[in-house]
């Protein structure tokens, strides 16, 4: 009897799965976080970005843009985990026509990382709903704030990038209580001259660590009439164990500006 599990991703994407899942391979660096934490030893292939957890056992397969194909195939997974926005579609369809099990999620706010978690973990691995899952729910079931504050939140410079509506990042700052600038444009993560940044009339610059590293010396000077945050780009746009302690990290950056 065919034991084959018949699942669908975040995507709908159809997946099949071995009866049990014992080698993973992830394409993202906070699924490595997640999966590695939930059940250590089961992670055996991750990108060279994947910096948690600490002390990470698993064979390093390139970039997130750029994985090694013929690397990740020697590693011979049950299932390769990665991210519609991460990751190439070529690499991902590669992966799938070579035989290999593709599981990738789609995540747009808090919600859907909390789902999308859930189904990986819990659906597609077969773990046990890990506690600091139940915990990031906690965390983040208060009200917003209001008023809130007008803010942009720059993630690249050179050119300029900011995050904008229907990002998950934007949706833990909403739920924070700041509100992003430009409001309304069409692009999920604007491009801006500086002249146009300062015309928003924010009241607030926030300056994550990542993708592009913000730090006191690099960032603050572009804007000079407005406070501003360093936050935590881990805490900020990761969907993983750092959800449960991302309101108080995020939170405390916000209140030392």
């Amino acid at each position: 009897m065919d034991a084959t599990r018949h699942l669908t991703d975040d995507e709908g994407n159809p997946v099949r799965l071995p009866p049990a899942v014992r080698r993973v391979v992830s394409l993202v660096p906070s699924l490595t976080e997640a999966v590695a934490t939930t059940a250590p030893g089961l992670l055996v292939g991750a990108t060279d970005w994947c910096t948690h957890p600490a002390g990470l056992d698993a064979v390093r397969i390139g970039g997130t843009k750029n994985p090694s194909l013929e690397g990740i195939r020697a590693l011979r997974p049950d299932l390769v985990v990665a991210n519609e926005e991460e990751n190439r579609a070529p690499d991902l369809a590669a992966l799938r026509a070579a035989g290999l099990p593709v599981w990738t999620t789609r995540i747009r706010d808090l919600d859907q990382a909390l789902a999308s978690l859930h189904r990986l973990l819990v659906d597609a691995l077969q773990l046990p709903c890990p506690d600091w899952l139940v915990a990031a729910r906690q965390a983040w079931s208060f009200p917003a704030p209001t008023p809130a504050v007008r803010a942009i939140a720059p993630i690249w410079r050179r050119p300029w990038m900011v995050l904008g509506h229907d990002t998950f990042a934007a949706d833990l700052l909403r739920r924070l209580g700041v509100t992003l600038l430009p409001a309304g444009h069409p692009d999920r993560y604007p491009r801006l001259t500086l002249p146009e940044l300062h015309a928003l009339e924010a009241e607030l610059a926030l300056l994550p660590d990542e993708p592009y590293r913000f730090t006191a010396t690099d960032g603050p000077e572009a804007f000079p009439a407005l406070p501003h945050a360093l936050l935590s780009g881990r805490h900020l746009t990761w969907y993983g164990p750092s959800l449960a302690e991302a309101p108080t990290v995020l939170g405390a950056g916000l209140r030392a500006r």
